[in-house]
């Protein structure tokens, strides 16, 4: 069995100012696999600056110029977060290191990003707490360089990945599955391949059945490559979040999908996504799990 990667960087813990995310729980994550032995210290692998070329596989060059200028436009202002050079630098370091994780994921069976899950940026534009959408670089990256296929994304946030699923609408070899509060940003929504919107306050049982019946077809799909969007916020804990699930539901949650990859020999890569927790304590908790269980099962 050989070792999982875990890929990270220092610089994911940007000044966004006072706000709800906090961008320190990437640095936390990382620590805690340290601390669990699960990553050396020192050993996790650090993305470098992507080729602008590889972000142009998804977004469009005047988005990119905006960015690269920290230009307010209709394509900027729609996030709901500062324009700031370090902030620029942390989600292309994001999209790269999820491209770095995907990569590890096709030699070792599984790999967890300590970062990334932008699911809510577009090709033109960003949105929510996303400049740059990790997800579909790393998937167009990987397809470009004839290293995969079929891909299949699966987001587990609380919010839909409405970015990736608009990305990848007309590309059938791309499966895009989204399991989320139905009552909850973004509105509208976009369709991906299978979209489960949830009841405000579904608890673990009802949203375990549900995910059960939502896997069968991306398990169908046979991708080569599976990217899961393992957001901490469908927690009941979560302030951004109205659903109801419990630690130990977050877990079974991360089970049905990192166990149900390695029984089918797809690899895998996990990217945090979102974790708005009242204690970031909880939200390091899940996240940290949610690697472990992919670190653990990596095999090859």
């Amino acid at each position: 069995m050989a070792a999982g990667a875990v890929v990270w960087s220092a610089d994911y813990e940007c000044d966004i100012g006072p706000h709800v995310f906090p961008t320190q729980k990437f640095r936390l994550v990382h620590d805690r696999l340290v601390a669990d032995g699960l990553v050396s210290p020192g050993g996790a692998l650090t993305p470098g600056t992507p080729e602008r070329s590889r972000l142009a596989l998804v977004h469009t060059e005047a988005y990119l110029r905006d960015l690269d200028e920290l230009r307010w436009s209709e394509r900027t202002m729609r996030s709901e977060l500062p324009l700031t050079s370090g902030i620029v630098t942390a989600y292309a370091l994001a999209a790269e290191g999820t491209t770095l994780a995907a990569r590890e994921a096709l030699e070792r069976g599984a790999a967890a990003h300590a970062g990334g899950g932008f699911h809510h940026a577009y090709p033109d534009h960003g949105e929510g707490f996303c400049y740059l959408n990790d997800l579909a670089v790393a998937v167009r990256a990987l397809q470009h360089e004839g290293r995969i296929a079929r891909a299949a994304v699966v987001d587990l946030d609380v919010h839909q990945g409405n970015g990736t699923a608009a990305i990848f609408a007309d590309d059938p070899r791309v499966f895009t599955l989204s399991i989320h509060q139905e009552n909850n940003y973004p509105v509208p929504k976009e369709r991906g391949d299978l979209d489960v919107g949830l009841a405000d306050g579904t608890g673990d049982e009802d949203y375990l059945r549900a995910l059960d019946r939502a896997l069968e077809p991306v398990w169908r799909h046979a991708p080569d490559l599976l990217l899961y969007q393992a957001g901490a916020d469908p927690y009941a804990e979560d302030v951004l979040g109205g659903l109801g699930l419990s630690l130990a539901g977050l877990e079974a949650r991360d089970a049905r999908v990192i166990d149900g990859c390695r029984a089918r020999g797809i690899p895998l890569v996990v990217t945090l996504g979102g974790g708005y927790a009242r204690a970031v304590e909880d939200t390091v908790r899940i996240h940290a799990t949610t690697c472990a269980l992919a670190l653990r099962n990596a095999r090859r």
